[in-house]
């Protein structure tokens, strides 16, 4: 988007940061979940708290410092110190340590944290709070945001703004394919990617769809997220090996690799790519025809202003799902309470604002180009968005849509799984039933050790 570009990269480094922080956490006693904070900030006694957030951009700081002026202008009493720029493990050093130079409210790009921050009790668990001011989770936040925010139960974070996922394509070349509508299931995608790829000897003029999982946002967790995966059963064991949508999405994707040109050939066009967060990125420059990206792109876009005529949707959806289309895979910033933190009274009322009131959530939205975190913001009137950026307010709505649910050992087990895709779709793994089965045992030993 803007800089949502940059932040977008700077959740990819912060996701691959988690086993470092998992340490951290898992070593660390940093305090009770139990809602306390006898600051005195309700009898109207100044009280100062200290922020720490990662965002840097000047457009997302200045956003956020904004939302930050008006809170203390609605609580006089109550003064906010943020400090910018941070990552979860910084963040979790300063948790673990305490002390006074601990943060008292935190916020981090990366929700497979989540599960490591509630089950360690780094942040307190939020339910007493909301309940006290009278605020129904359910009924305020989009089930998907609320999945992503609490472990076992444990509402330890909440959620403040959010991405979405849905499909880029280029109507230019959709018209010369003869293609009139973007494609609704895999089925009509797979034809699509057929109908736009324009072969060049032993590369490409111009590739359909790139599906290689290195392919940027091709993530097994993204592509699941169109099949409604759960990873895990009742019993809280990984269920990869028996849940068959996973089979199915993995089948999927390797068909359209070798459909495509198969694996070399798509591997030796991607190293023609640029980066992915710049003007360079294969969908500006026309090398590719259709994306998987989230709400972020649009801004980048209308920046970039490549030479292509381009459009958004929901991306496809299995054959056999197709009553679902319109749903995607989510994921979000949250914030949280340091449950070391000697001022949680005050601090709750800066959480609250920040992630209920719908006037500092819409201002913020539009500022750095996310999706809004509540169905009140997703529907206000001051929403800035165009039709392009109406598709990820609706896959945020879309009851369909879903998350990677949390785990003790954060991300752990969503990269044990994409490294099966690497092997199955170079060929490395050829038997998917064993593969699947070897990685529902690693992840549950992961899992068991981490506890």
């Amino acid at each position: 988007m803007h800089a949502t570009t940059s932040r977008r990269g700077r959740r990819t480094v912060a996701a691959l940061a988690g086993s470092a922080v998992l340490a951290l956490l898992a070593s660390a006693c940093t305090g009770s979940s139990e809602s306390g904070g006898n600051d005195d900030s309700a009898s109207g006694k100044d009280v100062t708290i200290t922020f720490w957030h990662g965002w840097s951009q000047d457009n997302e700081t200045k956003a956020i410092n904004d939302n930050i002026a008006a809170f203390e202008k609605s609580h006089p009493n109550i003064h906010v110190k943020a400090v910018d720029s941070l990552s979860d493990d910084k963040v979790n050093q300063a948790l673990r340590a305490g002390g006074a130079d601990a943060p008292d409210v935190v916020s981090s790009f990366t929700t497979n944290n989540v599960g490591m921050f509630c089950s360690t009790k780094a942040f307190v668990d939020l339910k007493p709070m909301l309940q006290k001011s009278g605020i129904d989770p359910a009924k305020t936040f989009p089930a998907t945001m609320l999945d992503y925010t609490q472990f076992q139960g444990n509402q330890c974070s909440l959620p403040l703004l959010g991405d979405a996922y849905g499909l880029f394509y280029n109507k230019k070349a959709f018209a010369a394919a003869g293609i009139s509508a973007p494609p609704k299931t895999f089925s009509e995608f797979a034809d699509a990617a057929a109908k736009l790829t324009v072969a060049d000897g032993d590369s490409y003029k111009q590739l359909g769809y790139m599906p290689l999982f290195h392919g940027y946002e091709n993530t097994s967790e993204h592509f699941l997220g169109q099949y409604g995966a759960s990873y895990f059963g009742s019993d809280g064991k990984s269920n990869v090996a028996t849940d068959p949508k996973v089979a199915s999405m993995f089948t999927w994707q390797k068909g359209l690799v070798d459909q495509l040109g198969g694996y070399t050939k798509l591997e030796k066009y991607r190293a023609t790519f640029g980066e992915e967060f710049s003007a360079k990125n294969p969908f500006n420059t026309g090398q590719v025809a259709m994306i998987l990206d989230g709400e972020w792109r649009t801004a980048s876009l209308a920046k970039d202003k490549p030479d292509i005529d381009w459009a958004t949707a929901p991306f496809p959806v299995p054959d056999d799902q197709a009553d679902t289309y319109g749903r995607g895979y989510q994921t979000g910033t949250i914030v949280g309470i340091a449950s070391t933190s000697k001022k949680q009274a005050a601090a709750w009322e800066f959480v609250k604002y920040l992630t209920t009131d719908t006037d500092a959530l819409v201002s913020f939205a539009n500022a750095i180009h996310n999706v809004p975190s509540t169905f009140d913001a997703l529907n206000s009137p001051k929403l800035v968005s165009d039709a392009n950026f109406k598709t990820f307010l609706d896959v945020a709505k879309n009851t369909h849509s879903s998350t990677t649910p949390a785990a003790v050992n954060g991300g752990s087990y969503i990269s044990t799984l994409q490294n099966l895709g690497y092997d199955y779709e170079a060929g490395k793994q050829s038997d998917l039933a064993a593969g699947l089965a070897a990685t529902a045992k690693q992840i549950d030993t992961d899992i068991a050790q981490a506890k």
